[in-house]
């Protein structure tokens, strides 16, 4: 079965940096456009970052600059710089129907904490 395991996130004071990583094979995903989502209490899941077919990768407006999202053929990162508090929650790695952007497969997340 088709499975997403994330691993590294943890706590880090604001400036500092993180890199997720989402074992997913290349193989088994390689039909499903790539993202990392994150989850704060009480909001709304949000896309931070994503990745298409061809390797476009897109961000949202508030990790611009700071996020950087990659692929290779044994999984999806997310190498997070300057770290602010607003950053803090549950990241996710989802495998998402390119054609909806519909969730397919989610991993179990991961908790960043980014204090001031």
């Amino acid at each position: 079965a088709r499975q997403l395991v994330e691993s590294g996130g943890g706590s880090v004071q604001a400036g500092g940096s993180l890199r997720l990583s989402c074992a997913a094979s290349k193989y088994d995903f390689s039909s499903y456009c790539m993202a990392y989502l994150r989850q704060d209490h009480g909001k709304d899941r949000e896309v931070v970052a994503g990745i298409d077919n061809d390797g476009k990768p897109t961000y949202a407006n508030s990790v611009k600059g700071r996020f950087t999202i990659s692929q290779d053929n044994a999984g999806l990162y997310l190498q997070m710089n300057s770290l602010k508090p607003e950053d803090s929650g549950m990241y996710y790695c989802a495998a998402r129907y390119c054609y909806s952007l519909a969730i397919a497969y989610l991993g179990q997340g991961t908790q960043v904490i980014v204090s001031s």
